[in-house]
Order: structure tokens, then C-alpha cells, then sequence
């Protein structure tokens, strides 16, 4: 069966297919939906509540 999963950062949809999986090295799983993302997370380490184009942003 095909799961759908969610973005780390931005919290959305990723598509069966598409996207980045990242693991760390303590064994932890990551998907990513696209670069910009993934670049924010993890070079820029940026907070997603603070970004105002991701769902975490509106739950506040």
C-alpha cells in the first residue's frame, strides 16, 4: 500500500514518488518535499513556526 507522508519542515503532502528522504545519523527518518525545505531544516536551521508560507505558522 502507498502511504502519503508528511514534510518535516513545512507540513505538507508528499506525494508516493516525489521528495527526499533524509536519515540522521541517531537512526531518525526525515521527508523532505522539496529542496527549499530540506536547505531550510537543515543548512539554514531555521524555525518553520516563524515562516509564514508553512502550516506549522498558522497553528500558532
Amino acid at each position: 500500500m502507498v502511504r502519503i507522508r508528511q514534510c518535516v519542515f513545512c507540513g505538507n503532502d508528499i506525494e508516493p514518488g516525489t521528495g527526499t528522504m533524509y536519515i540522521k545519523l541517531d537512526g531518525s527518518v526525515n521527508f523532505y518535499c522539496t529542496n527549499k525545505c530540506r536547505k531550510n531544516h537543515l543548512k539554514l536551521r531555521r524555525n518553520p513556526r516563524k515562516l509564514k508560507w508553512t502550516k506549522f505558522y498558522r497553528k500558532i
